[in-house]
């Protein structure tokens, strides 16, 4: 993964709302959920999350598709894979453990 595609997804996620938004999405898997509803279940106004949802799209985390009147929306395991390894990685470069 690409530093600034990192940067991108990381400040995306540096929101609540969003966090919780991807956390949603990524359980409910390929099916995904309708805007409305993932509205619901975060318990925010439908316009407060389209602009979190607009942020989400353009770092990569999540897609979406137009079904008939709603849109779905999809989280992008592989990102969110390469998230985790990206991590994964940083914490291989230090050498040492710091434990308490």
């Amino acid at each position: 993964m690409q530093e600034n595609t990192a940067v991108s997804a990381f400040a995306a996620l540096s929101l609540e709302t969003r966090l919780h938004a991807v956390q949603l999405l990524a359980k409910t898997g390929a099916d995904g959920l309708a805007a409305g509803e993932i509205a619901r279940r975060l318990n925010i106004p439908q316009s407060t999350l389209s602009d979190h949802l607009g942020v989400l799209t353009r770092a990569g985390l999540i897609s979406s598709e137009r079904r008939s009147r709603s849109i779905i929306y999809r989280a992008d395991g592989q990102i969110l894979e390469e998230l985790g390894e990206f991590l994964h990685q940083i914490s291989l470069q230090g050498g040492n453990s710091h434990k308490a």
